[in-house]
């Protein structure tokens, strides 16, 4: 489309992972197989919760809406990677783009909110038990879910109105498996200091004040457990912080780690293998993570399990 004298991008080329025909179609099932996981886990996880009455609690409610967002912002990526891997044209349309951005960005910065409402259920209910029920009551559960997801679409709004008032006017083609932002960014012909400003410092703020809520929140459940006499008591008091403390280090560490560099330490190649891990990797490691390491999930699913053989 053509502007003044500038051509306009009307698509872009995810370029994804250049290989072979017969390599691309090992990815394909590769890539096929690992979602299938994130649908089998996260909605899994999502039903038991749902069914079983001793998982009707605070700390399981921010599970089902954790396990809900993992599902969401994989399949808003992965499903037109798989396609790629088979198509010639690996193209993806200007609004598509921009779609394909805005959900991502949304889920991503939800599921952080979503942590840290996570770590704050932990916190009241080993330092204040005798208030557990008042503090966490279902009223705040779902104010601080709402507010969750608040943030993550005011978020994906502000980065994705500024990230499609730009130009697009010379090369379309993205060094990657899908839009994100920092490549689109370097593909623009319009001055983009503001964008980047936002983005590592409004963007990065979400992950800062997320984790730093985190952090907060271990250390003082870490001063309150260590004031416990018995070891055993210890031990079982910090099993339960043990998931979701692993799921935090995987997600945020990874998230900073990608959007809180300068954009001259980006390297699309390198950034590109560890997107895997957060977009794809994570949604299949959470339900794991929650279900192997959680006495309640593993006997609500036994027991979901021998009401289903005994029911035949």
């Amino acid at each position: 489309m053509l502007v003044g004298n500038e051509t306009m991008v009307t698509h872009f080329v995810l370029l994804g992972f250049p290989s072979s025909p017969a390599i691309q179609v090992v990815l394909f099932l590769t890539f096929l197989m690992l979602y299938s996981m994130v649908l089998l886990g996260n909605i899994g996880l999502m039903v038991l919760i749902r069914t079983s009455l001793q998982l009707h609690t605070p700390m399981y409610f921010f599970l089902s809406n954790l396990a809900f967002i993992d599902l969401c912002y994989c399949s808003v990526i992965v499903p037109k990677m798989l396609v790629n891997f088979l198509a010639d044209k690996k193209v993806i349309s200007y609004a598509g783009c921009g779609l394909q951005f805005y959900f991502f960005c949304t889920f991503a910065d939800t599921e952080s909110f979503i942590l840290a409402s996570m770590a704050y259920d932990r916190y009241v209910a080993i330092c204040n038990p005798l208030l557990y029920t008042v503090m966490m009551s279902p009223k705040i559960c779902i104010l601080l879910v709402a507010l969750s997801y608040l943030g993550g679409t005011l978020s994906a709004l502000v980065h994705t109105c500024f990230a499609f008032r730009l130009s697009f006017c010379g090369p379309n083609v993205i060094n990657h498996f899908f839009c994100d932002l920092p490549l689109l960014l370097k593909l623009s012909c319009s001055d983009t200091s503001l964008n980047e400003l936002l983005l590592y410092t409004y963007g990065s703020s979400v992950e800062i004040m997320s984790s730093i809520i985190i952090i907060i929140s271990y250390i003082l459940i870490v001063t309150s457990v260590l004031k416990i006499r018995s070891a055993a008591a210890r031990r079982k008091t910090f099993s339960t912080c043990a998931s979701h403390l692993t799921s935090v280090i995987i997600y945020e560490g990874t998230l900073l780690f990608i959007y809180s560099r300068p954009s001259s330490w980006y390297s699309p190649t390198s950034d590109k293998y560890i997107s895997v891990f957060y977009t794809i990797f994570v949604p299949v490691l959470n339900p794991l993570i929650y279900s192997l390491r959680n006495k309640d999930v593993k006997d609500a699913l036994w027991k979901a399990i021998d009401t289903k053989i005994f029911a035949h």
